[in-house]
């Protein structure tokens, strides 16, 4: 699967920021102990897992978007080659 520099970027910041708001949230919300921490790895761990998820949901959308799909790079015949021929008489010279 081919995933452009832009829908990559996307998923890192996307990911990024929701990983960073989830930890933030969970360490303010009281003192930390052993079991805050604990806790603290488990909950990142999850939120990371389903994180990539949906960021997995937004290449989708985004690759969905594109028109045409891909290109490939080497091709046998020319993208002009769908046009119909003409006869050599009806070329103009």
């Amino acid at each position: 699967m081919y995933i452009s520099n832009r829908a990559i970027v996307v998923r890192n910041f996307a990911i990024a920021i929701v990983n960073g708001a989830i930890t933030l949230i969970i360490l303010l919300i009281a003192p930390l102990g052993l079991m805050a921490v604990i806790s603290n790895t488990f909950l990142v761990t999850v939120a990371s897992f389903f994180t990539a998820t949906i960021a997995d949901g937004v290449i989708r959308f985004l690759q969905a978007s594109r028109s045409g799909g891909e290109m490939p790079l080497h091709t046998d015949a020319p993208y002009s080659s769908k046009l119909d021929a003409r006869s050599s008489h009806e070329i103009d010279r």
